[in-house]
């Protein structure tokens, strides 16, 4: 079996996410309320529509601080996706053995692209220019045209990558795209979809 890309999901793959721990980091940062941060954030429907390319990153940045009655900037937003997001380590020591080409593929806004190389520095520069989000194509995983629009831009075929992602959904979508797919949680599980798949 052939494969040229292995194409990555990030929450729950390269990354344990709190979404709490993020809500709480906000609202110390700004000194709001971590409840007006919720609702800012996620009740609003402001995520969606980042996440879906609606607004953009700036117009996202924009927004927020309307809601919440302040400014809020792209390093204090950084700041609080880092302080959420916590490296699995395990994965990115098998990921960096890898000689197969990666990408990323998030159902995240485009300012994702912007935490990624600080986040995760480790798999750059080999990921700059190859991290995807669900804005970028107004799609969101699991639809199958996602992961065939993302691998267009790659210039590889469905049949020559696998995707891993912790949510089955996402698994099913992929498969139905053409793709190799399969769920993984933690380096343990990576190690052996890369070896059945004979990936090195």
């Amino acid at each position: 079996m052939r494969i040229d890309l292995l194409l990555l999901d990030v929450d729950g793959v390269l990354v344990h996410y709190q979404r709490a721990q993020r809500v709480l980091h906000l609202a110390q940062a700004l000194d709001v309320p971590t409840a007006h941060v919720q609702a800012a954030l996620f009740d609003s429907g402001l995520e969606a529509a980042h996440d879906s390319g609606a607004l953009d990153g700036a117009r996202y940045l924009s927004r927020l601080g309307e809601l919440l009655g302040t400014t809020v900037t792209l390093p204090t937003w950084i700041a609080a996706r880092h302080a959420a997001s916590y490296p699995q380590l395990p994965v990115l020591q098998r990921l960096l053995a890898l000689q197969v080409p990666m990408a990323v593929l998030t159902n995240n806004g485009a300012l994702m692209v912007q935490v990624l190389p600080t986040l995760l520095p480790q798999l750059f520069p080999a990921l700059q220019g190859r991290v995807f989000c669900s804005a970028d194509f107004g799609l969101r995983k699991p639809v199958p045209e996602v992961f065939l629009r993302t691998l267009a831009v790659l210039g590889v075929a469905p049949g020559h990558t696998l995707f891993v992602d912790d949510l089955f959904a996402n698994v099913r979508g992929a498969r139905a795209a053409g793709l190799h797919a399969e769920t993984v949680q933690d380096g343990r599980g990576l190690g052996k979809v890369l070896k059945r798949y004979g990936v090195r």
